[in-house]
């Protein structure tokens, strides 16, 4: 099924005429409208030289975790950590910041441009358990296609 969105990914990167924001801004709105789980995307890049992420475009519920410090939440840790995490259960998580008392689940994919981790996409779902291993795969496809215009 994600297989199949790959291509509107590309088309939407490609969008020359459009600021990097407003690629990314439609991206994020495109996959929350495409795939089912994914009730809120959106990507958090790092703050300049400071150790912590800073919201960029997301599709979803309003967030007042508009800064994250690096080890802090799941956003946190990846920026730490450099590898995906899957949650399926976000209360089993100590480490969990909260952004709405409906979200079950969360993936955070790190987004590399030029081997450095530059910020990830961050998508949490209302639905317990829905990432799968297509899920991290593809996420990573589409931090690759984003790296290239970043």
């Amino acid at each position: 099924m994600l297989e199949g969105l790959k291509s509107g990914v590309e088309t939407i990167l490609k969008q020359e005429g459009r600021s990097v924001d407003e690629r990314l801004q439609t991206l994020c709105e495109y996959l929350k409208a495409e795939v089912s789980y994914y009730d809120w995307v959106g990507f958090y890049f790092r703050n300049g030289e400071k150790e912590e992420l800073k919201l960029g475009p997301y599709a979803g519920a309003p967030t007042d975790h508009t800064i994250i410090p690096f080890g802090k939440g799941i956003c946190g840790q990846v920026a730490v950590s450099n590898a995906n995490f899957v949650v399926p259960d976000v209360t089993a998580q100590d480490n969990y910041i909260a952004c709405s008392l409906t979200v079950k689940s969360e993936i955070v994919i790190p987004l590399f441009v030029e081997g450095k981790n530059i910020g990830q996409i961050d998508i949490d779902s209302e639905t317990p358990d829905p990432f799968t291993e297509e899920d991290e795969r593809f996420l990573e496809f589409v931090n690759t296609e984003v790296a290239k215009i970043l």
